[in-house]
């Protein structure tokens, strides 16, 4: 799901203060590249070392780096600050690569849009879940439900309970060790009894168990598929940024197992390798549609590949971004 609430030009204050360790790490060095005064195979060599070591991943930054080479020679283009607009618009088109453009419509009040929310234990699920829930009632004054799926955690169970209560969404859980499928049952027919418009749900993230996530996660598409037909509507893999490479290898095994259609990329403000969005995207073609920029209820914004390309290069009070 792609919210686009960004003018090109516009800056996302949240998300460019999320950067800010990736802006004054890493990509510090790479806009200091870009002020020497020639280009040389020294330049291509130092730029492919600086975004690996950002975690834009080997097979990412060899296809930046090929097509920033093509167009340079293209152009006929000498001066490095030249070329920095070009790897910009590289960076920006890659992540539009993957974007669907798929609005949340709710066609008919009461019938719950289901999103089923994935990813290994630690990654920041069940606050994600929590800041999501808010951001619907917030953004759109939908009423929300968050069925506790992850019956093997009691902690995430009472992690949930805990979020629910402070943001005023009811909780459907089950005693630890329950049958998910249960759960979902239990949720989907609250969702309808309280005309819900959206039924956000947990779920296990056991990926040495994998046998048996996934027939969870079959069981629970197939309950909530009993009364809306296409359901879930949004598979929500959250992965942590600070994971790096590492978490990218925990997207891969996630996706083998359920079809993923949106990613949140979680505590991108303790990072300085925010470059790992780019490998995500390539990876495994699916947009990142929300960033957590921060510990606060209201810290989940929807993903601009403009807002986070100009996060990397550019601070606010250095003015308006070229266009």
């Amino acid at each position: 799901m792609i919210m686009k609430f960004f003018r090109r030009g516009q800056r996302d204050e949240k998300l460019e203060q999320s950067l800010q360790k990736t802006r004054r790490g890493v990509f510090k060095q790479v806009i200091e590249l870009f002020q020497r005064s020639e280009i040389d195979d020294d330049f291509f060599d130092d730029l492919e070392a600086l975004l690996i070591g950002a975690d834009i991943g080997a097979d990412t930054t060899d296809q930046l780096i090929d097509e920033l080479r093509a167009k340079i020679r293209e152009r006929g283009l000498h001066q490095p600050a030249e070329a920095q607009e070009i790897l910009r618009a590289d960076m920006i088109s890659l992540l539009k690569k993957a974007v669907r453009y798929r609005r949340v419509k709710i066609l008919q009040r009461g019938v719950p849009y289901v999103i089923l929310v994935v990813g290994v234990n630690g990654v920041g699920k069940t606050t994600t879940i929590a800041k999501l829930a808010r951001y619907h009632q917030q953004q759109f004054n939908r009423q929300v439900i968050v069925a506790a799926g992850d019956t093997f955690r009691a902690a995430a169970i009472d992690q949930l309970q805990l979020w629910g209560e402070r943001i005023n969404v009811p909780v459907i859980a089950h005693q630890p060790g329950s049958d998910p499928g249960a759960v979902a049952f239990d949720a989907m027919q609250a969702a309808h009894k309280r005309a819900a418009d959206v039924l956000i749900i947990d779920t296990a993230g056991r990926l040495h168990t994998k046998d048996n996530l996934m027939q969870e996660l079959g069981k629970i598409r197939r309950v909530v598929q009993k009364t809306v037909p296409d359901a879930p509507q949004e598979v929500l893999l959250v992965i942590d940024a600070n994971t790096g490479q590492n978490g990218l290898a925990q997207a891969a095994a996630f996706a083998k197992m359920v079809e993923i259609s949106d990613v949140a990329l979680t505590k991108l403000d303790g990072t300085s390798k925010g470059g790992i969005a780019f490998s995500i995207v390539k990876a495994l073609g699916v947009p990142i549609s929300y960033i957590g920029t921060g510990e606060k209820m209201d810290d989940l914004t929807p993903f601009s590949e403009e807002s986070f390309v100009d996060g990397l290069f550019f601070e606010k009070h250095e003015g308006e971004i070229p266009v």
